[in-house]
């Protein structure tokens, strides 16, 4: 079977894309300058070839012509002809008479009308020239005493690459380049990342610090923007808050008053129900003032033991269950640290196990470290589950999936939801599943 083929993905990041075109940019641009270069070097090096052939070749005749016969093919012999040039004295020419002639523009760089043109007495009898590719020529000079001087050119290949220094120098400058275009990305990237960061701390404190408002105008504008919009949402926070105090402190004056009213009614079993309505009553206000003042915030985060903080929970929630001890146990390192707030993360873990033991019959914690940095806690029960449907609308304010809403038979509907809310603002989540030998499992990471 043929393996997939593996389609090229571009980096996942702005300033990876970024890097990545200037670096191919900058390869392109390169690579049309080494092949300017390569061209101008090629021509070059022609035409100094050319030159000096040329010159060689009007030297050999020139030897030839002033030399005698007798001496000629030893005077050839001992002259220094350059790469590509070879002459011999022969009996007869060694370019056939009528042969095609040289194209142009390797007559006009060899100049070969200049044969012609010297002394009387030293131009050739007769002049053959024919082509030889590739680039080349062959010509056939009669000498007075009817002898040829039979000259071969072929041009040497080209060398654009000749200077072994040029190809180092060039590695050097395209990887200076290359490193330079990736510190200028990183720091021309870094204020986007010191963005991305302050957006997520906002979202796990309303009171994080603000942004610096400096470097380029585009980014001090944007950490200004950034800073009114925390400081909107920090007043939004605070006004909510108060509201809410305000509504919790009223509200329990009546519920006082109730309460005394109450005590003095004659008939016991409808007082009874009176005081435990009230009661419910009471508490339903102080946990949903708990849930949204959100005091948590407010808590400053430090290093904790995350495996002595679960089994710290799982011993208050055996000493509070006594008849549930036996269905309670923690698995997991002897210690794991991270940086959290105790309290709230507490409540959280809290909030899970109570959850577990009221529908479940059962909370076993398994807390383990996982790859990408985050750390993962599952709270595992024995109870029906929760219908598919269910499983993400559960974590809904106040919402509860028996009927009844009955305090004997289940919360006031928040414990999840904070749970999720202390997670989130960590930095982590929870989520719910159902277990497939029976009963539910609840899921909560956190970053490492």
């Amino acid at each position: 079977m043929a393996e997939p083929r593996r389609r090229f993905r571009l980096p996942a990041s702005l300033g990876g894309r970024t890097a990545f075109w200037l670096i191919v940019a900058l390869m392109l641009v390169q690579a049309a300058g080494l092949t300017i270069h390569a061209l101008d070097r090629v021509d070059l090096q022609r035409f100094i070839q050319a030159r000096e052939i040329a010159g060689r070749a009007f030297s050999a005749w020139r030897t030839s012509m002033l030399a005698p016969a007798d001496r000629r093919e030893q005077l050839l012999a001992d002259l220094d002809l350059p790469e590509g040039l070879s002459a011999e004295i022969a009996h007869h020419p060694s370019v056939r008479a009528g042969a095609p002639p040289p194209p142009p523009h390797v007559a006009r760089l060899f100049r070969l009308d200049l044969l012609n043109s010297g002394p009387p007495r030293l131009r050739p009898r007769e002049v053959r020239i024919g082509a030889l590719s590739p680039g080349g020529f062959v010509a056939a000079l009669r000498l007075p005493d009817g002898e040829w001087l039979n000259l071969r050119v072929e041009m040497p290949p080209p060398r654009p690459w000749h200077s072994a220094t040029f190809l180092a120098a060039f590695v050097v400058m395209t990887v200076a380049a290359v490193l330079l275009i990736l510190w200028a990305v990183a720091r021309l990237m870094r204020p986007v990342k010191l963005l991305a960061e302050a957006a997520d701390r906002l979202g796990r404190d309303v009171n994080a610090p603000p942004l610096p408002e400096k470097g380029p105008s585009e980014v001090a504008t944007a950490a200004r923007a950034f800073n009114v919009m925390a400081g909107r949402i920090r007043r939004f926070v605070a006004d909510r808050t108060q509201m809410l105090a305000a509504i919790g402190h009223d509200l329990r004056t009546p519920i006082t008053r109730l309460r005394l009213r109450a005590e003095f009614m004659d008939d016991d079993e409808q007082r009874r129900k009176m005081l435990s309505d009230l009661d419910e009553m009471e508490q339903m206000i102080a946990a949903t003032l708990a849930f949204a003042r959100d005091d948590a915030a407010a808590e400053p985060a430090s290093p904790i033991d995350l495996a002595a903080l679960c089994r710290t929970v799982a011993d208050e929630a055996a000493d509070a269950r006594p008849e549930l001890a036996e269905a309670i146990a923690f698995d997991g390192p002897e210690r794991l640290t991270l940086r959290a707030r105790p309290i709230a993360l507490k409540r959280a873990i809290a909030n899970l196990v109570s959850n577990a033991l009221a529908y479940g019959g059962a909370a076993r914690l398994t807390l383990s470290a996982r790859e990408g940095g985050m750390v993962r806690l599952a709270v595992e029960d024995d109870g029906p589950g929760i219908p598919e449907a269910e499983l993400e609308g559960v974590f809904a304010p106040f919402k509860r999936l028996e009927a009844s809403r009955n305090r004997e038979t289940g919360g006031t509907g928040l414990g999840l939801t904070i749970a999720r809310n202390i997670l989130r603002a960590h930095g982590g989540d929870v989520v719910l599943a159902n277990r497939r030998e029976g009963g539910l499992r609840a899921v909560a990471s956190l970053p490492a």
